[in-house]
């Protein structure tokens, strides 16, 4: 499976490239911390996947607290013909920790 570092995505978004960034964490997760990612918990995934089937075939990025539930993300959307999901090594709580 495929991962990207904290640094390898912050130094993409200093680019501005265009990026989908997935949030698979709670609600109440996202609500206290977020990096602009569209929300979408691990739990609703399989009855909300319509509404990100326009990325199957591009680059996605799926990120979490720590790298787990996003993991396990990443296994399922590519069980689904996502062909390029990406997860962020350590989630949200490496991305604040190189701040």
């Amino acid at each position: 499976m495929q991962e990207i570092t904290v640094q390898e995505l912050k130094q993409r978004e200093a680019n501005n490239d265009d990026l989908n960034i997935i949030d698979v964490r709670e609600q109440w997760e996202f609500e206290e911390d977020n990096i602009g990612a569209q929300l979408l918990p691990l739990g609703d995934l399989p009855h909300r996947i319509s509404e990100i089937a326009h990325l199957k075939d591009v680059e996605v990025i799926v990120h979490c607290r720590s790298g787990a539930r996003s993991a396990k993300a990443q296994k399922y959307l590519t069980s689904q013909g996502f062909s390029n999901v990406i997860n962020l090594a350590g989630g949200i709580m490496a991305y604040r920790e190189d701040a």
